[in-house]
């Protein structure tokens, strides 16, 4: 359902002991999959995860780290479109423990006309999703929140 706000998506995951370094703490490519995560379950909510996945490569991701997370720890995952340009979209995440953001990050994503091919314009169909489609049902591990 179109809001008018760009669309973004909230994700629960637990932290696995693959997920952790030598200091216990999560090791920061965690926090990339993490994200990646998110980005997923946003293009399966708008429809469109089937035609797009593998032709969505990431071509910039920067991320502050700001609070360690640990094994077990259930972790909120947002992701929101923060800008669609011609073939590329930028999204702005956060990555947060009880409230708390441990990470925050922004991503830039091409669309490619096939696997390892070159870079196309949205889908105007998409490019409306990206841009309108608000907030979509969370994925979540807690319930009652």
């Amino acid at each position: 359902m179109a809001t008018g706000d760009p669309a973004s998506i909230r994700i629960q995951r637990r932290i696995d002991w693959s997920d952790t370094d030598a200091s216990g703490a999560w090791h920061n490519t965690a926090a990339f999959r993490l994200l990646e995560a998110a980005e997923t379950s946003l293009m399966d909510r708008l429809g469109f995860l089937e035609d797009v996945y593998g032709r969505h490569p990431r071509v910039h991701i920067e991320a502050d780290f700001r609070k360690p997370v640990f094994f077990r720890d259930v972790v909120d995952v947002r992701i929101r479109v923060a800008s669609v340009g011609r073939t590329s979209v930028t999204y702005e995440a956060e990555i947060a423990r009880d409230g708390d953001a441990c990470a925050v990050a922004r991503l830039v994503a091409v669309y490619l006309d096939r696997i390892g091919g070159t870079p196309q314009p949205w889908p105007e169909e998409y490019r409306k999703a990206f841009e309108s489609a608000g907030p979509q049902a969370p994925e979540l591990l807690v319930t009652g929140e």
